[in-house]
């Protein structure tokens, strides 16, 4: 039964980055990652932000790792936290577990991850 849960929710996240991905395509930089590359490496993380085990993976903190080292400049930066809010709000994702995420993975992340921060700043 967990299985089939867990297929579920990958189809789902899938779909969800479908829609947000549409809604954020404005904000994508012309130059660096976009937020499609980010959100593709990070759907590893999903199960750990929708509360499915006590921990993000491996895999999970080597995608962390490289959307952290490819937001390298202020516009980057701002369009991603502007996708990580918008798919935070989509995926439902627990705030604590994102706001966690940095230091469970160890990873420096210049972009904030809480989805109720204002990228603006």
């Amino acid at each position: 039964m967990e299985k089939n849960t867990m297929s579920c929710l990958v189809l789902a996240s899938g779909l969800m980055i479908i829609l947000v991905l549409s809604a954020s395509a404005s904000a994508s930089p012309s130059n660096g990652i976009t937020c499609e590359e980010a959100l593709t490496q990070l759907i590893t993380c999903n199960p750990y932000f929708l509360g499915f085990g006590p921990s993000p993976s491996p895999i999970c903190c080597e995608g962390v790792q490289n959307v952290s080292q490819q937001a390298n400049t202020t516009t980057i930066r701002r369009s991603l936290c502007e996708c990580f809010e918008n798919a935070a709000k989509a995926f439902q994702v627990i705030p604590e577990r994102l706001k966690q995420l940095p230091q469970l993975c160890k990873v420096e992340v210049p972009v904030p991850l809480d989805p109720t921060v204002d990228c603006n700043t």
